[in-house]
């Protein structure tokens, strides 16, 4: 479907960019910069066809509060002001290493995202996407997995005290999503989806399929573990036979996604073989399934994603064509300009298209399961585990 009824923002500055682990880090914010260039470069962000730019605002400590302890406040504060380590909250780790400055860049991710939730739950905006945000694994009182402040609980928290009655947060991370997961476990009116790596072999080692949310909550969370190696194919079937079907049976208020892309073939830190067509095709089903399901009311929001030229800025940059409602064109060509940045900035040579080659196709769940391959019995499990507590068969399409 992919068509956009209503007005589209992003929401950026360029100090969002200050949320910096420092050189040698595999989350180097040069990965933002070059996904806002390549946009704008070819017209997705700005211009009279692009989206909307919306300045991100920094979350004060009130706001923080709402998900996240006074304690982890007090020791981001101290532990950037003084750039010192604070293990007791995770900090001064290889994975979270501390940085001049990191609460006050972390509150403004937050903050974005908060922006792009009352963008949305507004009006001002149908869709609304916040690239620098997704930041997934970060708890109440810890940090954890690259992420200081949990920004995407905290949108969705904002939205629950807006009034919002269901929100549903589906995440395609390769990592799985467990900090939003353990934040709403007990609440029934968010429904967290995450399909991610399996545990028994990638951080953070969480995400069975019968981890099914708390007393009064059964099912409101839901895990789909893949095994390593799962490709286009394996993953399209995969998200195809237990997303589409939970968020109708939900009917969510709001769609809140974030788009790790750390699930392509080339990234360093994880073990799945996606191209940039096949998550381009998940961005589309996200987007086509907030219009089914939410009126269109949409929150994209980035994450992880570790290959920074030849990944990241063409993955996210077909979420914003999504978030915009045109797509991109696969076949389009990188601009001359940002190839040339590239060169410049990293000595890389950039893709030139932006594309991998492929044209994913899956087997459709109805077409027949074969209990034989490890995929389709991680697809099952989490079906049987979860359709149930929905009213859903997980026998039938």
């Amino acid at each position: 479907m992919l068509a956009c009824s209503g007005p589209s923002s992003v929401v950026f500055d360029a100090r969002l960019t200050e949320y910096d682990f420092g050189a040698g880090h595999p989350m180097s914010p040069v990965r933002v910069d070059l996904t806002m260039r390549l946009a704008q470069g070819l017209g997705v962000v700005g211009g009279p066809q692009g989206l909307r730019t919306v300045p991100a605002p920094v979350a004060d400590d009130d706001l923080l509060a709402t998900v996240h302890e006074a304690s982890l406040l007090e020791a981001v504060q101290d532990a950037g002001r003084h750039v010192r380590p604070r293990l007791d909250v995770g900090l001064g780790t290889e994975d979270n290493p501390v940085f001049a400055g990191m609460h006050e860049a972390g509150a403004h991710v937050v903050g974005a995202t908060v922006e792009a939730c009352r963008q949305v739950w507004s009006g001002e905006s149908l869709h609304s996407a916040n690239i620098t945000g997704g930041l997934h694994h970060a708890m109440p009182d810890r940090v954890s997995g690259f992420c200081v402040y949990n920004d995407i609980a905290v949108g969705i928290r904002w939205l629950l005290d807006q009034g919002v009655e269901r929100v549903a947060y589906v995440d395609i991370d390769v990592h799985h999503g467990d900090g939003v997961e353990k934040i709403f476990w007990d609440d029934p009116r968010v429904l967290t989806v995450s399909l991610h790596e399996t545990g028994q072999i990638l951080f953070p080692g969480t995400g069975s399929a019968q981890d099914l949310g708390g007393p009064g909550a059964e099912g409101s969370a839901v895990n789909v573990a893949l095994p390593p190696g799962t490709s286009d194919a394996g993953w399209l079937r995969a998200f195809h036979a237990v997303v589409p079907p939970l968020l109708r049976e939900f009917s969510p208020q709001v769609l809140v996604t974030q788009h790790g892309c750390d699930s392509h073939a080339d990234d360093p830190l994880a073990h799945l073989m996606l191209s940039v067509d096949g998550q381009r095709m998940a961005h589309h089903a996200l987007h086509d399934l907030a219009h089914e399901v939410a009126d269109g009311r949409w929150v994209a929001l980035g994450g992880g994603g570790y290959e920074l030229v030849s990944v990241v800025p063409r993955s996210w940059t077909h979420l914003l064509a999504a978030v915009r409602g045109t797509p991109l064109d696969p076949d389009t060509a990188t601009p001359d300009a940002w190839r040339e940045h590239v060169q410049r900035l990293l000595g890389q040579v950039a893709p030139r298209r932006m594309t991998d080659g492929v044209t994913p196709t899956y087997q459709d769940w109805s077409e027949g399961y074969d209990p034989d391959t490890w995929l389709d019995r991680a697809v099952q499990a989490t079906r049987v585990a979860a359709f149930p507590l929905h009213g859903l068969d997980p026998q039938a399409w």
